[in-house]
């Protein structure tokens, strides 16, 4: 017969096997972020797989995530024009990624500004440099913080950037929040405007049926034309905290906003939550069916009809504050609706800190 004493340490035992730290860390993601200053990128990987990189390349305009991997290790960012893919569209080269920008600041054009702009127009556009990567730190999350300038062709600042990215993974659930202070090194003028803030360029096939042709007029008067496209690999939908669907997700409020779809025949989401404490909350989405996924609080008039009128300014030496989170699913049935509250009480919680 056993006597109690030697249960009872048997118990102790198996309870603190299960409790044991080494155990406990085998269930979960482990992020490495790599700073790799030479080659102007920081690099995040998760269990030992790529999942984006931070590219502040001087042949950009501004910086990048690119490309970004959901859980499966499928890319759901376009490739062109970095590394271009088969079926890439080549339309709107500034669109890489995972950006922040916007369209008129001072009157510089931060949003349109590429490769693709002549030289001798180049002084219409702002510029984006990364001025210092402050930290590149992995465990059970992945951290990257940086500095940056907006600056004019002569390099002369407008807006000094500080931006934190903190990456996160839950088996097939990531997600990226973006915490981003913008300070006026001057007197900052930021009028409404149609292309910004926030902005993800998506695979093709992540992109809404385009039923027909149209074509887009950015700030400068540049013309883009995209072709209606029969194409039944492309299956993206739009869906937003409001109810809208589609096309219809485009220039409408709301303080998420979901494209869901399938890239190599797998179920992927991509959901955008903007945070009460943003300008302009809810946001107006800037979502086109050509593939751009943005957030753009501080477009009002052309997206309410002239109702609505956001002329956003800083004072030298004033600062905003934007904060953003992606939430990417893989594998899981889509639409994801029934989490989403739960992400945008997380992130408004976390928010707050």
């Amino acid at each position: 017969m056993l006597n109690h004493s030697f249960i009872k340490s048997i118990c102790i035992l198996a309870l603190s096997c299960w409790a044991h730290p080494l155990l406990k860390a085998q269930s979960k993601e482990v992020f490495t972020v790599n700073d790799l200053s030479a080659e102007k990128r920081v690099e995040v990987k998760v269990n030992n797989r790529l999942f984006t990189q931070f590219i502040y390349s001087d042949t950009l305009e501004k910086p990048v995530l690119y490309p970004i991997l959901a859980a499966d290790g499928i890319a759901i960012t376009r490739g062109f024009p970095w590394k271009p893919e088969p079926n890439d569209p080549t339309d709107h080269p500034h669109h890489l990624g995972l950006w922040m920008n916007y369209e008129k600041v001072n009157g510089l054009d931060f949003w349109n500004n590429s490769f693709a702009i002549p030289a001798d127009k180049k002084q219409l556009y702002g510029w984006i440099r990364t001025r210092k990567i402050l930290r590149a730190e992995g465990g059970e999350q992945g951290i990257i913080e940086y500095q940056a300038d907006w600056t004019n062709q002569s390099g002369q600042v407008i807006l000094q950037e500080k931006t934190k990215w903190v990456f996160h993974q839950e088996k097939q659930i990531q997600w990226i929040d973006r915490f981003t202070e913008l300070t006026a090194a001057t007197n900052v003028t930021m009028p409404d405007a149609k292309d910004g803030l926030l902005g993800l360029r998506v695979a093709h096939e992540l992109e809404l049926p385009i039923t027909e042709s149209k074509d887009y007029t950015d700030a400068q008067g540049n013309i883009t034309h995209i072709a209606s496209v029969k194409d039944p690999s492309v299956t993206g939908q739009y869906l937003t905290s409001a109810g809208k669907e589609g096309d219809e997700a485009w220039a409408t409020r709301g303080n998420w906003c979901m494209l869901y779809g399938r890239r190599a025949g797998n179920p992927i989401s991509i959901t955008i939550i903007d945070h009460p404490s943003n300008p302009g909350y809810p946001t107006y989405w800037h979502a086109r069916n050509y593939g751009l996924f943005a957030a753009n609080p501080l477009g009002q008039k052309i997206f309410s009809k002239g109702n609505e009128n956001l002329n956003f300014r800083l004072l030298k030496g004033q600062s905003v504050r934007f904060q953003y989170r992606i939430v990417i699913t893989a594998g899981l049935p889509v639409p994801v609706t029934n989490r989403v509250d739960a992400w945008v009480k997380q992130f408004e919680k976390t928010g707050k800190e």
